[in-house]
């Protein structure tokens, strides 16, 4: 197994941090633009797509400011991934922050998943 690459993200967001908070910390908001169906027992999340089941443990949660996984399958690693959400202290703009990990080779990849899937989260958000 090759090493992964950590990589960040930025995305501008028409959107109040507490709404925005409910979308990317709940099963029922994370599946309405992250994966076709989530479930969650304790601290586990079951992610669905297309029949393809995925589990990662929530690995932290700070209330209306970010959450980060663990996919089941990097158990002992220190990969995870992130998602922040940065509100400038001026301007009062809404960013999401997305922390993850990838191959090298998948990078690219990576990076056009998560925006494809914010891009339908903003599109939930009228944020478009």
């Amino acid at each position: 197994m090759s090493d992964k690459i950590k990589y960040e993200m930025e995305f501008p967001i028409h959107a109040s941090p507490s709404l925005l908070f409910q979308y990317i910390s709940t099963p029922s908001g994370m599946q309405e633009w992250y994966a076709d169906n989530v479930n969650s027992r304790g601290e586990f999340f079951t992610f669905i797509w297309e029949g393809s089941e995925e589990k990662a443990k929530l690995v932290s949660k700070n209330k209306g400011q970010s959450i980060r996984f663990q996919w089941v399958d990097d158990e002992d690693t220190d990969y995870y991934f992130e998602m922040r959400i940065q509100v400038d202290a001026i301007t009062k703009d809404v960013s999401i922050m997305v922390t993850d990990f990838a191959e090298d080779d998948e990078i690219e990849e990576g990076k056009m998943l998560w925006e494809n899937m914010i891009s339908e989260l903003k599109q939930l958000l009228g944020s478009v």
